[in-house]
């Protein structure tokens, strides 16, 4: 089954969304881009709340969230109560946040990590499954009630 992906971020993130989007869909993945589109500055919230809703509704498996050091993206995703956005700057972050949290968005650092880098992670971060168990019990305390 094809994974359907929500992509965006900011202007420090625009390039590696462009060059993500298009490896994704090569890939295989069913991208959807929010943005934004050219690397004039922009506020990262217009683009990662309407992506961190639609991965909360189902319409995409997972999200990649891109900005300059990955927290604003992270912080704002994490503001969803459906969300579990990971910041990752390696490739074990990224294997381990699905794995052990079950993260459904992936926040990657653009000025801290290479695109190649960047990509590696997204490729672990999309293909490596949750583990559940005991992780289990402690993603379903995650929520706020």
């Amino acid at each position: 089954m094809m994974k359907k992906i929500g992509i965006g971020g900011d202007h420090a993130g625009y390039d590696y969304k462009e060059k993500m989007v298009k490896a994704l869909t090569k890939a295989g993945y069913e991208v959807k881009d929010y943005g934004p589109d050219s690397n004039a500055s922009v506020d990262y919230p217009d683009y990662v709340h309407p992506l961190s809703t639609a991965v909360e509704n189902g319409e995409h498996d997972l999200g990649i969230v891109i900005c300059g050091s990955g927290n604003g993206v992270a912080i704002t995703a994490n503001k969803h109560q459906g969300i579990r956005a990971a910041l990752c700057w390696d490739e074990e972050l990224a294997e381990l946040s699905r794995q052990h949290n079950n993260a459904n968005v992936l926040a990657i650092p653009a000025r801290f990590v290479t695109y190649e880098l960047a990509e590696k992670m997204a490729n672990i971060f999309l293909t490596t499954e949750f583990e559940g168990g005991r992780h289990q019990n402690r993603v379903d305390k995650i929520a706020c009630k």
